[in-house]
């Protein structure tokens, strides 16, 4: 059973949401990649907590499309090292960074205008450009 994991004092996952289990890594390591499964995939039941509210949901998934399957279920993997418990607690630490990003609610863009002197100076810019250009030319 894994403990609940805490992304923010307001905000912790609790343990029926994850779930995880240990594969065979790939890559290189010898007779250890070969017979201990140590790789580790974290799944995290996006579309089934209550850990998080509906604006949090739409962030992590648009933010981390590939990680999430059909069924709303975000798997995060770790083969960082040969040691499975210390793979685990890696895909943890990225799950809760991957939280704590979504939970960080973009500031709305203001619109703005150039002001009237930052126009007049864009146009004269062209146009001393264009002057250059121009004078550049040869004169038949």
């Amino acid at each position: 059973m894994l403990a609940p994991l805490v992304v923010t004092p307001n905000v912790t996952v609790p343990p029926r949401d994850l779930a995880w289990v240990a594969v065979r890594a790939s890559g290189p390591g010898g007779q250890n990649v070969n017979k201990v499964s140590t790789k580790v995939a974290l799944t995290f039941d996006l579309a089934g907590t209550t850990a998080l509210d509906d604006a949090t949901k739409a962030r992590l998934a648009a933010a981390y499309p590939s990680y999430i399957d059909g069924r709303g279920q975000l798997t995060v993997t770790s083969q960082a090292t040969r040691e499975q418990p210390r793979n685990l607690e890696d895909a943890r630490s990225k799950l809760r960074e991957m939280i704590a990003r979504a939970l960080v609610v973009p500031k709305r863009r203001k619109k703005t205008r150039p002001s009237k002197g930052a126009q007049r100076r864009r146009l004269e810019a062209k146009h001393h450009q264009g002057d250059k250009k121009r004078d550049r030319r040869t004169v038949d």
